[in-house]
Order: structure tokens, then sequence, then C-alpha cells
């Protein structure tokens, strides 16, 4: 199938999600990037806008409901890894059964018409958007940060010095298990960014 690439994309990115998500600790949702700032969201409230918007544009841009609340009762991480872990799932099953046709067809983006492809490629840019300043925010809070999409400067540095890339868990599952993220190895004195100093 011609748009199986966007159904794949999408299966990996709601694991790069959780996996974001279970790098911060539990006290750390109502830190905003800066102390007393509203205009910067919290780790909490990026995480309710990942699950809501994705509910919203899955329901109403592409007609998939998976019928359930799209937050949590309750909002610890663990349950928000959760809740978007299962209904991305259930996300995910559905795209798995649709044709090139569906695909194609037009649907509302806002207010103009678009192809099903183009809403989710603008879905996944949204989503790894909030993804990359979450990633930032661990930063801030002087996280360790595992890989996402490659390497990091605390798994080894640069691509380029062949930095290897370590995620936190083997996979979803092990993620919501919880427990001991992979080892980092740090950058080993080699350079983390392309213009060091």
């Amino acid at each position: 199938m011609r748009y199986e690439f966007l159904v794949e994309t999408y299966a990996t990115e709601r694991v790069k999600v959780v996996s974001v998500w279970s790098e911060f600790r539990d006290e750390d949702l109502r830190v905003r990037p800066r102390d007393g700032d509203p205009r910067g969201r919290s780790v909490l409230e990026q995480m309710v806008h990942q699950c809501v918007s994705e509910d919203l544009w899955f329901r109403n841009m592409l007609g998939i409901d998976v019928g359930a609340p799209p937050l949590p009762a309750s909002g610890t991480r663990m349950e928000f890894m959760k809740r978007y872990a299962e209904d991305s799932g259930k996300r995910l099953g559905v795209l798995q059964s649709k044709d090139e046709g569906w695909w194609e067809a037009d649907t509302s983006f806002f207010e103009v018409q678009r192809s099903r492809a183009w809403v989710m490629v603008r879905r996944m840019t949204h989503t790894s958007h909030h993804r990359g300043q979450l990633m930032e925010m661990l930063r801030m809070l002087g996280r360790d940060v595992h890989s996402n999409y490659g390497p990091t400067a605390d798994t080894g540095g640069l691509m380029a010095n062949h930095a290897p890339t370590i995620y936190a868990y083997g996979g979803l599952e092990a993620a919501l298990a919880g427990g001991v993220k992979a080892a980092l190895p740090g950058s080993g004195g080699k350079a983390v960014t392309e213009r060091p100093g």
C-alpha cells in the first residue's frame, strides 16, 4: 500500500512520545520553561495537549474515534503514558486497515480541504514539535536524555563521531512497565555539537 510509510511512521511516533514522557518524574509535571510565565506550557500541559489535540485531529479530521476519554482519570505521568499508549494503539489499528482511496480522499483541515495523507503528515510533525519542546525541558531540568531519533549528548554525542542510538527502553511495553532505563555512556569527551564553544 502506497501509504504504509505513514502507518509505520505513526507506529514509531507513538513510542517516541511515551519514551520522552518516561524521562520525566511526577514532580516535574508542573515545571514550565520559565518559572511564573504561563506562555510556556508545563510538562503536564504538554501531555494534556498531546492527548487532547491528537484525539480531536483523529476524530474530526480523520474520522477515527477510539471511544475513550483522551485524558486519564488521574494526572500522574504513568497514567498519561498508559492512556496515550492505549488510545494511539487503537488509532494505529484503524490506520492499518485503511486503503489508498481513504488516504487520498479529502477531509476538513480546519477551514480548508486536504487529503487524509496530508493531514496525517501534519499531525506527526505537530507531535514531533511538542516532543522536541519536552526534550528541551529535560535539559532545563538537568536530566539525561536518551535517544529519540538518534544519538544525544548523553548517548555519545554526534552521529559523525559514530555515537550510538540508545533508547531508554526496549519498546512501548517496557516503558509502560517502568523500571531501569538503559545506561548512558555520556560523550566520552567528544564534541556534542557541530560548533562547540
